[in-house]
């Protein structure tokens, strides 16, 4: 593995104002000073964009409480070729961390024009603006992380999931996207010796997340008195993990890129990894949602008195959806002594305290 320090370095973050790319900024900010940081995203309206515009006034305080660090915004498309290929050439980032994607299993299925244009155009814009960084003897990119998923797992039934076990069947075009984005990393590592690491996230949570994950829908229909669909009758086990345990994960993945030898044919292997970043620790949709009632009630975002029984329906599973996601994440542990701290109750009571500041 090749050791990248951080500091003085310029990373260049894509989906900067989205919930786990806004995160990774203020922790890089809070961390790693001096550190340049250029964000991009495109800030769609796929969910309420006041949220991400609260994530870029968090990360605009942030820079503005260390004078040794530099942070520059893009308002632009990942499948925009020739902005990526400017921010490149005017920046030339030491380490890429591609976050932006079309996120939502579901929403694959009414809308895949929006997953084929960020997902593979805007992911191959980033591969060919990392080959391209090497032009003329230039350093380049030392390490490009990416944003892969669990969803590669499809219908697979061994749990823990494991990153070697086959992932040939996807159930949703969003999952294939993400397979085919491993996969089209895979090849430019070997053509053009691009290190390069992806990470399957499993089930992100946490303040200021993404208003189509269940626990944020959850809240908003709860707070309307609007009844909740609990899918598969609750038989439905999540590897929920923390936001900040996830970012602490990606944090150290950047600064360990797979080492660039050659095989005994001469020729370059592969600089590649894939791993799974969660809590290999899943927990039933029905405790999840108990706890997360009881610290919406804490946080007096619901009265006291409030009758979950009466707002919740046990329902069938969804097309595209999987029973169970589990992530094996020994080899995280193994190569950067990565374990997720944050109970799920700590958890759910930071997102509930948010909640209760941010829209009421």
């Amino acid at each position: 593995m090749q050791k990248i320090d951080l500091k003085n370095k310029t990373v260049f973050v894509t989906g900067s104002a989205g919930f786990i790319g806004s995160n990774l900024v203020l922790e890089l900010l809070r961390t790693q000073a001096p550190i340049t940081i250029i964000g991009l995203d495109n800030m769609n309206d796929y969910y309420d964009v006041s949220i991400k515009e609260w994530r870029l006034s968090e990360i605009e305080k942030c820079v503005s409480e260390h004078p040794d660090c530099a942070y520059t915004f893009y308002r632009g498309d990942l499948a925009d070729k020739a902005l990526i290929d400017r921010i490149f050439s005017e920046h030339k980032p030491a380490v890429a961390v591609n976050l932006a994607a079309q996120a939502g299993v579901r929403y694959s299925i009414t809308n895949p024009d929006a997953y084929i244009q960020s997902n593979l155009i805007g992911f191959y814009n980033i591969l060919e603006a990392c080959r391209h960084s090497y032009d003329n003897g230039e350093n380049g990119v030392e390490h490009l992380v990416y944003a892969s998923s669990s969803s590669v797992y499809g219908t697979n039934k061994k749990v823990p999931y494991s990153t070697d076990d086959k992932v040939d069947n996807p159930v949703s075009l969003y999952a294939a996207t993400k397979k085919s984005n491993e996969l089209m990393a895979h090849a430019y590592a070997k053509l053009y010796n691009i290190p390069s690491t992806g990470l399957r996230f499993f089930t992100v949570y946490g303040p200021a997340g993404r208003p189509d994950m269940a626990y944020f829908g959850f809240t908003n229909k709860l707070l309307k008195g609007q009844t909740i669909q609990i899918f598969n009758y609750g038989n439905c086990k999540r590897d929920f993990t923390y936001v900040d345990d996830i970012v602490e994960g990606v944090k150290r993945v950047m600064q360990g890129a797979p080492e660039k030898k050659n095989g005994e044919d001469g020729l370059p292997l592969p600089p590649y990894a894939v791993y799974n970043i969660g809590n290999n620790s899943p927990e039933n949709l029905l405790d999840f949602v108990d706890i997360l009632q009881q610290e919406l009630i804490r946080a007096e975002v619901l009265p006291a008195d409030y009758d979950f029984e009466a707002h919740k329906e046990l329902v069938a599973m969804q097309p595209g959806d999987v029973p169970i996601t589990y992530a094996d994440t020994s080899a995280l542990e193994r190569d950067f002594g990565f374990k997720p701290r944050t109970s799920l109750r700590d958890g759910l009571r930071r997102f509930a305290e948010w909640y209760k500041a941010f829209y009421m």
